[in-house]
């Protein structure tokens, strides 16, 4: 049986995997890292796989159906997202005209989402996969005569659609193979960038789902579940290290976590183990505002170099609004204690969380020059469909449309997509790109990247990913004049 897993062709070069999939104006292009993992499970399964980054090789449709009719797959195992996702159901109308008439199968947090209505309204696909998708592939292919037998499974027995039961979240994912391994087989590392960390760069988990309850964050709220599940310290380790050892040629491994902080002692005994191995790694994480100046201590003599932070708003009421639980003075308290352990920080920051007005985003904004992050991004709130934020915005009339063709604007970016009686979304895309341009033109910014940084590695990165975001605002303005 062959399997191919695929990450879709399109347009934009998105990233599929991002919690905000979008072209971003950095050029980041994340791995596709759900379907290379659920490609090493396939193959351990004793499956014959391929692996294809139609977005990385630059495929457009024709190309990318030339490639899978000639390796001949039984199943195509594909993942689509809100933006994409009419192109990606093109796609495979396209391909069923061309003759591919085998298995498809469709994943991700916008199918988890809309099973159902996709098998109603989208007779060329076989299958859509509700939540993690690991090991549905080797399952289907046991049992494409009794599909009843495969959880979180959404199927068409004849005219009726099927919603098989839930699956349960892996809890041991020490039973994952190394994605690391699946990369170094089937992808280019040198495709993928991340404009956070230095180049080439490569993403792997150490876990999955999230407690916190953050109401716009999608993947805890459809795929993953909130209840917080890890790899072994030694697993995870053992990873770094092949890393270290297999593709000595990367220079920053990102931990893409939702949050890998959750449990201080583990993050503790990895970093304990980094140094009993003597691994000369560099790694980044996501993580909470509530982590500790010891455990940041403990990260950066294990070889962390960024912690991405989540601090949202400036506004008490806002972050309560979105269930964040976090309170401002511990985002003041983890800025300090950043720059005590020497540890960059990337600051996250939204515009358009529910109850924003223009006063709430100008606290959001001093925020961000009492934390001073290293590298900051203000971003719209997106209401993904299957989370609270997106039903609450629906329920009031805020969400600006249901179209998800109209999600992108004509450069590729996420619009801002809900409208306040306050706060309109045209003024919220001013707001979003005048505090860009006022954080990082500003005298204090320039001072601290030329005395802050001494690592040659780092000054290009961030020399880099200014020119892009530089080139970005430069095609925004000439796009709006020819408008």
């Amino acid at each position: 049986m062959k399997v191919l897993f695929l990450n879709l062709p399109y347009k934009y070069k998105i990233s599929r995997t991002s919690r905000w999939p979008e072209k971003t104006k950095s050029g980041t292009l994340y791995y596709p890292f759900w379907l290379a993992y659920a490609a090493g499970a396939a193959e351990q399964a004793g499956l014959e796989i391929n692996l294809i980054d139609a977005i990385a090789k630059k495929f457009d449709s024709k190309t990318t159906w030339k490639t899978i009719l000639a390796w001949k797959p039984d199943l195509i195992v594909a993942e689509i997202t809100t933006p994409t996702v009419n192109d990606d159901l093109e796609f495979f109308k396209l391909g069923r005209k061309l003759g591919y008439n085998k298995k498809i199968l469709l994943t991700g947090t916008h199918a988890t989402v809309f099973a159902k209505q996709l098998l109603k309204n989208n007779s060329h696909i076989d299958f859509i996969g509700i939540g993690e998708y690991d090991f549905l592939a080797p399952e289907i292919m046991k049992n494409i005569n009794d599909l009843q037998k495969v959880d979180g499974l959404a199927w068409r027995n004849n005219e009726n659609i099927v919603i098989n039961k839930h699956r349960e979240p892996l809890r041991n994912l020490d039973e994952l193979p190394f994605v690391s391994r699946v990369y170094k087989k089937f992808l280019n590392i040198n495709d993928y960038c991340y404009s956070l960390a230095q180049h080439p760069m490569i993403q792997i988990l150490s876990s999955r789902g999230c407690p916190c309850r953050c109401n716009f964050c999608s993947f805890p709220q459809t795929m993953e579940g909130r209840q917080y599940r890890t790899r072994s310290p030694e697993n995870f380790v053992n990873e770094l290290e092949y890393i270290a050892k297999e593709i000595p040629q990367i220079k920053e491994i990102f931990i893409e976590d939702d949050t890998f902080s959750i449990d201080k002692n583990r993050v503790k005994k990895i970093c304990e183990l980094i140094m009993a191995k003597d691994l000369k790694i560099k790694w980044s994480v996501n993580v909470r505002a509530d982590i500790d100046l010891d455990t940041m201590q403990k990260m950066k003599s294990a070889g962390c170099r960024l912690l991405v932070v989540g601090y949202e708003s400036g506004d008490q009421e806002i972050l309560n609004n979105a269930k964040k639980g976090i309170i401002i003075e511990q985002s003041l308290a983890f800025a300090k204690n950043a720059k005590e352990a020497g540890l960059k920080v990337f600051g996250c920051f939204m515009i358009g969380l529910a109850g924003e007005t223009e006063e709430t985003t100008k606290k959001t904004f001093l925020l961000a020059k009492k934390t001073k992050p290293d590298m900051v991004f203000f971003q719209q709130a997106v209401p993904f469909p299957g989370t609270e934020f997106y039903n609450w915005a629906k329920d009031n009339n805020y969400l600006l449309t249901n179209d998800f063709s109209k999600w992108l604007n004509d450069q590729g970016q996420l619009n801002f997509l809900v409208n306040y009686p306050k706060l309109s979304a045209r003024e919220m895309i001013k707001l979003r790109d005048k505090f860009m341009l006022k954080y990082y033109f500003s005298p204090c910014y320039f001072w601290s990247v030329l005395t802050g940084n001494n690592n040659k590695e780092e000054i290009k990165r961030i020399i880099k990913s200014g020119v892009k975001y530089v080139k970005f605002l430069m095609f925004k303005k000439y796009a709006r004049i020819q408008r």
